[in-house]
C-alpha cells in the first residue's frame, strides 16, 4: 500500500510520526509537506517513497495537486495520514476527491468546528458546557448575559487551547470582542466556563465501535497553563484505567464519538469532572493527542502506539494492549519570563535521584529560544506500578527543576 503522510512543517513530533510511519510493514510511505524535506536527516529521506512541496496545507486545491503528482510516479494512493489538528478538514476533501478510504469532509468538519461539534453533542445527549457561536457583537453579549461570568472563548476551529480566553468581567469581554472582531465567516465559540479537574479520553475506534482506551488526568487544565506560562505542569496516565470510578466517562465519551460520527481512527477528548462529581464534555479531536500521551501509552505499555496508529489509519486494523503494566507521567519544564535558556537549576539531581523512575527526559538546551508551544523547553517522563508513585515523583520534579530564561 502507497500511503501518504500530510504535514504543514517538520516538527520535532512531525518526525517521530514519520520515523515510525516509514518502518510499518505493507506500506510505503510518500510525504506532502509546507517544509522542504532536506530540513530531514538524510538517513530519514531514504525511506520515502516520494515526497511532493506545497506552499500551503491549508489550501485543498494544492493538496490534490500534490496527490495527482504523486499518483502520476508512485501509483495510487490507498490511504491519507495527518496527525495535524489544522489541515483535517482539507485532508478529508482529499480523500473524497480520490475516493480514498478515510473519514469524510462532513465528520471531520463536526471534530474542527467547536459549534457543530457542540450541536452534535446536545442532539446526541451528550454531556456538556453551555455554548453559542457568536456571528457578531451582539450575540456575544446575549450568550454572557444568559450564563453569566466566567465564560470561556475561542475560534470555533481553535485547537490546543490557541487563541482561547477565560473572561471574568465585562471589561475583558470588551477587550476580546474588540480584538477578534467575531462575524458571520469568522464567528467566536463562547462557552459555559466549567469548573473542575481536567483529563484526556482516548480511544480507538473501528467500523464506528470503541475497540481501546485510555485517558489523563491534567495538573493543572491547558488553559491555566496557557494563562500562567510559568507553570511547570503534568500529565498522569493512572494505571487504573479500568478502574469503576472511570465508568461514566467511558459511557459519554462512547456517546460523544457516536455523537460526531467517527468510523475507524483514534480520538483525543478533553472532558471535565466538576467538583459535585458530574463530568462535562469539551471537545474532541479526530487525530492523536499531543502533550507526550503517545510516548506514555507506550511507556505504560511498552509498546509502540506511533506505529500501532499508523496500521490502524492504513489497514483499519488494531490489537490493543495487554493490562496496562505501569502509570505513566509527564513533567513539562518551563521557564518564566522571555528571552533564552540561560541556566536549568535541579535537573542533573533530580535524573539522578529518579533514575529508576525516569524513561526519557528532554534537556532544555541552553540558548534555545523561548518555546513558542505550551509544551515548554523540556519534559521529563517518570514511570511506576503504582500511580501515587507516579504523582509523587512528578510534583517533586516540577518543585525542584528550574528553567532561567534571560534576554
Amino acid at each position: 500500500m502507497l500511503a501518504v503522510y500530510i504535514t504543514p512543517f517538520f516538527t520535532e513530533n512531525a518526525v517521530i510520526f514519520i520515523e515510525h510511519l516509514s518502518r510499518i510493514e505493507g506500506a510505503r510511505l510518500a510525504v506532502i509537506s509546507q517544509e522542504p524535506q532536506e530540513v530531514l536527516p538524510e538517513r530519514l529521506r531514504a525511506r520515502f517513497a516520494g515526497h511532493w512541496r506545497v506552499a500551503d496545507c491549508l489550501q485543498t486545491e494544492q493538496l490534490v495537486w500534490a496527490m495527482e503528482g504523486l499518483q502520476k510516479s508512485l501509483g495510487k494512493v490507498g490511504r491519507i495520514l495527518a496527525a495535524n489538528e489544522h489541515i483535517q478538514v482539507q485532508v478529508a476533501q482529499v480523500r473524497e476527491k480520490f475516493d480514498i478510504p478515510g473519514m469524510d469532509s462532513a465528520t471531520a468538519l463536526k471534530f474542527r468546528d467547536k459549534n457543530k461539534m457542540k450541536k452534535a453533542f446536545r442532539e446526541g445527549g451528550v454531556a456538556c458546557a453551555r455554548s453559542a457561536a457568536a456571528r457578531n457583537e451582539h450575540e456575544a453579549w446575549a450568550f454572557v448575559e444568559q450564563v453569566g461570568y466566567p465564560v470561556c472563548v475561542k475560534p470555533v476551529d481553535g485547537a490546543a487551547t490557541q487563541s482561547t480566553f477565560k473572561v471574568d468581567d465585562a471589561a475583558a469581554m470588551r477587550d476580546v470582542l474588540r480584538g477578534s472582531g467575531p462575524s458571520p465567516e469568522r464567528p467566536l465559540q463562547i462557552e459555559e466556563f466549567v469548573v473542575g479537574h481536567e483529563h484526556s479520553f482516548e480511544t480507538v475506534t473501528i467500523d464506528g465501535k470503541p475497540q481501546w482506551h485510555s485517558l489523563t488526568h491534567y495538573i493543572p487544565g491547558p488553559l491555566e497553563v496557557v494563562r500562567n506560562p510559568w507553570i511547570q505542569y503534568q500529565v498522569i496516565l493512572p494505571r487504573e484505567v479500568d478502574s469503576k470510578k472511570y465508568d461514566d466517562i467511558r459511557k459519554a465519551g462512547r456517546q460523544a464519538l457516536k455523537a460526531l460520527g467517527i468510523q475507524t481512527g483514534l480520538s483525543h477528548m478533553e472532558w471535565f469532572r466538576r467538583n459535585d462529581g458530574s463530568i462535562a464534555i469539551n471537545e474532541v479531536a479526530a487525530r492523536p493527542p499531543g502533550v507526550q500521551i503517545m510516548p506514555l501509552i507506550n511507556r505504560a505499555h511498552d509498546i509502540d502506539f506511533f506505529s500501532a496508529w499508523g496500521r490502524l489509519m492504513m489497514f483499519d486494523e488494531f490489537t490493543p494492549p495487554k493490562e496496562r503494566k505501569y502509570a505513566a507521567g509527564c513533567a513539562f519544564l518551563r521557564g518564566l519570563g522571555e528571552g533564552r535558556v540561560t541556566a536549568v537549576h535541579g535537573l542533573d539531581e533530580v535524573l539522578r535521584d529518579m533514575s529508576h523512575l525516569v524513561t526519557d527526559y528532554k534537556r532544555p538546551p541552553l540558548g534555545a529560544p523561548k518555546a513558542i508551544s505550551y509544551e515548554g523547553e523540556g519534559y521529563i517522563i517518570v514511570r511506576h506500578p503504582e500511580t501515587k508513585v507516579v504523582t509523587e515523583a512528578l510534583q517533586e520534579i516540577v518543585s525542584n527543576v528550574r528553567v532561567v530564561l534571560m534576554d
